[in-house]
């Protein structure tokens, strides 16, 4: 069913998929083992689909995905141990989930990390674009195939208003050279979530694979915020122009627009779009309009081919799909 023109801020998962069956298709949700993941997993499942969950952790997926099969009576839910921040893990989660299923019809990119310390991942890579994009990118890349199996597919992939903390450096990613800031480093990596998915859907919507980003909005209550002192949500709408009377989402308002993304019939066919609060929203570089649309700098489209060619570097591998070479 159309949701368009009913959604807004305050709108549930449940809300979304109300009338919707969706019995038949297959989805992967990363970060799934808790917050919003697990609420985009559960919501997705109640209406029929067959869901894998995927994170770093066996003991608390198994447990997530008994509850959600219990919870929902949908049998059809199990788990994939993932580590975002291995590129050894993607490949290997990969080989384990094509074992299993032949198709994807949506894959959930919702995993991330938030204003950490300087930290390294196994690969070399500052843990922020390595969890937030580089993961994500390969897990993407290597799953193609189901995901055409599956289609028309759709690529979900988590940004948030914090990409107005600023771009992609591509001369210095991984901060070698530049003091390491951990909201910079923020910035990028949501930047690098929009730009992925203007370039995914540039690359593969002739093959019915599409890719959108979502701003989830403010969630208090996620493991996301484990690297936060008491100042930084300050310091964060200070640098944002965000108001400081932002209202806060319960999880089921907060995984909403991703549900919507992965299901609703108006976004059929349509990709390289920014959502917030279930609708498309425009571009605002207005810094006194910090809360509403994104910046123009996240969907330039020879941003989002240099991100690919850096990417691709990084992980190793090339995937040339509507590649102009």
């Amino acid at each position: 069913m159309s949701t368009a023109g009913t959604l807004g801020a305050a709108t549930t998962t449940d809300d979304v998929l109300s009338g919707t069956d969706l019995r038949g298709t297959r989805v992967l949700v990363t970060g799934a083992s808790g917050g919003i993941g697990l609420e985009t997993a559960r919501a997705l499942a109640a209406h029929g689909a067959a869901v894998t969950l995927a994170a770093r952790d066996e003991t608390k997926l198994e447990s997530a995905a008994r509850d959600i099969a219990s919870r929902t009576g949908n049998a059809d839910v199990d788990w994939l141990q993932l580590d975002l921040a291995s590129f050894a893990s993607v490949r290997e989660a990969v080989r384990t989930y094509a074992a299993r299923h032949d198709r994807l019809g949506v894959l959930v990119n919702n995993a991330g990390v938030m204003a950490s310390p300087l930290m390294r991942s196994a690969d070399g890579h500052e843990m922020q674009f390595a969890v937030c994009h580089l993961g994500h990118f390969l897990l993407t890349c290597l799953l193609v195939p189901l995901l055409e199996r599956g289609a028309p597919a759709r690529v979900v992939n988590l940004s948030s208003g914090g990409h107005k903390l600023g771009g992609v450096d591509f001369d210095d990613p991984d901060f070698r050279a530049r003091p390491y800031d951990k909201w910079v480093a923020y910035g990028q990596a949501k930047t690098a979530n929009i730009l992925f998915s203007v370039e995914l859907t540039r690359r593969l919507s002739g093959c019915g694979i599409t890719s959108n980003a979502v701003h989830p909005g403010a969630i208090g209550t996620t493991d996301l915020a484990r690297y936060l002192e008491p100042t930084d949500f300050a310091e964060m709408m200070r640098r944002t122009k965000f108001s400081d009377r932002i209202p806060f989402k319960s999880m089921e308002a907060g995984a909403a627009t991703s549900v919507w993304a992965a299901t609703a019939p108006e976004l059929a066919g349509r990709g390289g779009l920014y959502l917030e609060d279930c609708h498309v929203a425009a571009v605002s570089d207005d810094l006194g309009n910090g809360q509403d649309g994104y910046r123009s700098y996240a969907s330039d489209p020879a941003a989002a081919r240099r991100l690919w060619t850096l990417s691709e570097q990084a992980v190793g591998e090339r995937f040339a799909w509507g590649d102009d070479d």
